[in-house]
């Protein structure tokens, strides 16, 4: 199979899980869209490297997860910038926000990007469906160490909901 074919089918398969990882790190919808671009330039780069020692869908995803890291350190550095009149914004949501609609995933999203960046890596990996074994070897972390913060995030995640919720 080609590169080109094998990066498609990368595509059409884990698209949702990498814009979800992306958004969960960048709340500006077009901040998060080009940050989603940019995740998969750094996995077609990549791709060529891949040994197979992980799933594809754990590749795809750590270099999701270090790419979105990256933004957040560079966007912290930068200084604040006003926002643009509402009167500028697409009326089209996009199609992120179209799988995102349901009102629990938004106050969930809402959350998980209010979470300390300890507790949000392995929850947003934990909300893809990785299981803490496989957290642990994305994050270079160990099982225990994981799930003490994967507890830690839940109850910090219930708290920040009830309080949205009040």
């Amino acid at each position: 199979m080609s590169q080109h074919a094998r990066f498609e089918d990368l595509v059409s398969e884990y698209q949702v899980m990498v814009v979800r990882i992306c958004a969960s790190y960048e709340r500006d919808r077009d901040l998060a869209r080009d940050l989603a671009q940019e995740a998969w330039f750094a996995i077609w780069r990549a791709l060529p490297a891949y040994r197979a020692e992980a799933s594809l869908k754990t590749f795809v995803a750590r270099i999701a997860q270090f790419r979105a890291i990256s933004h957040v350190a560079r966007r912290a550095r930068q200084p604040q910038r006003e926002a643009l009149s509402t009167d500028l914004v697409d009326q089209e949501p996009p199609p992120e926000s179209i799988a995102m609609a349901s009102a629990e995933r938004g106050s969930l999203l809402a959350a998980v990007q209010r979470l300390p960046l300890i507790y949000r890596q392995p929850v947003v990996l934990m909300l893809e469906d990785f299981s803490p074994s496989e957290i642990a070897a994305l994050l270079g972390l160990n099982a225990n160490v994981v799930g003490v913060r994967l507890n830690r995030a839940r109850g910090l995640l219930r708290e920040l909901m009830q309080r949205e919720a009040s």
